[in-house]
């Protein structure tokens, strides 16, 4: 929601998405040292995020993959059905353009990692509430490079994955069980069998086994 500043000009509200309270004091320090901007709320998991934004109505959604309980991604497709009008901005440890291009597909603006430094992310908040899509130059060169690699033919098997499928199949990286994977994703554990199938049958994979050393791998490999 847009505030009056002292100078006649509007601030804009930003609402903070992260399951680390470090990050949002950090986030919310930064913020309210612009004058253009301003926090209306904060969140540590998707429900509180759609609570808040029922509260008090932002212009952006500062949002990180990782939430408690929760999923980043769906998130931002939540938010792009019920609040179309806000910008949402991806902050991230993931600085890969597999991420990125995830999330801007799934209707964010932007998508910064947590290393980049404050000036990116202010930056970021500002292209993305001027109508730009906000990618850091190494990033914007990482999905450049992503993009040719596809259009060559050189497109991983797990970029296949649907946007679920990739969910559970990370959590299956991170060790979790079918069953604790059901009570985070609140679905059955019937449901999670099921997409482990289409997974393995996506990947070539024959074996719960070489599913969960697949996965473990790839986690290894594509996450920070």
């Amino acid at each position: 929601m847009s505030n009056a500043r002292d100078d006649g000009g509007e601030s804009k509200g930003v609402l903070i998405v992260d399951d680390h309270p470090i990050v949002r004091q950090g986030v919310r320090m930064l913020i309210e040292q612009q004058e253009d901007l301003h926090v209306v709320a904060e969140a540590e998991s998707a429900a509180e995020a759609l609570r808040a934004l029922s509260d008090a109505p932002a212009d952006v959604a500062v949002v990180d993959l990782t939430l408690k309980e929760s999923s980043g991604l769906e998130l931002i497709k939540d938010i792009r059905s019920r609040w179309p009008d806000v910008c949402i901005l991806v902050l991230s440890m993931r600085d890969e353009a597999f991420y990125a291009e995830r999330c801007l597909r799934a209707g964010a603006r932007g998508y910064v990692t947590k290393e980049q430094g404050p000036t990116e992310v202010i930056e970021g908040i500002r292209s993305i509430l001027a109508g730009k899509v906000h990618l850091s130059e190494s990033m914007a060169a990482k999905v450049l490079s992503k993009f040719a690699g596809a259009q060559s033919g050189a497109t991983s098997l797990t970029e296949t994955l649907t946007d679920r499928e990739l969910e559970i199949y990370q959590l299956i990286g991170s060790g979790l069980t079918t069953r604790e994977i059901s009570e985070r994703l609140h679905v059955s554990p019937k449901t999670v069998d099921s997409h482990r199938e289409h997974i393995k049958d996506k990947l070539g994979l024959d074996t719960a086994n070489d599913l969960l050393k697949h996965a473990i791998h790839w986690m290894q490999q594509n996450t920070g």
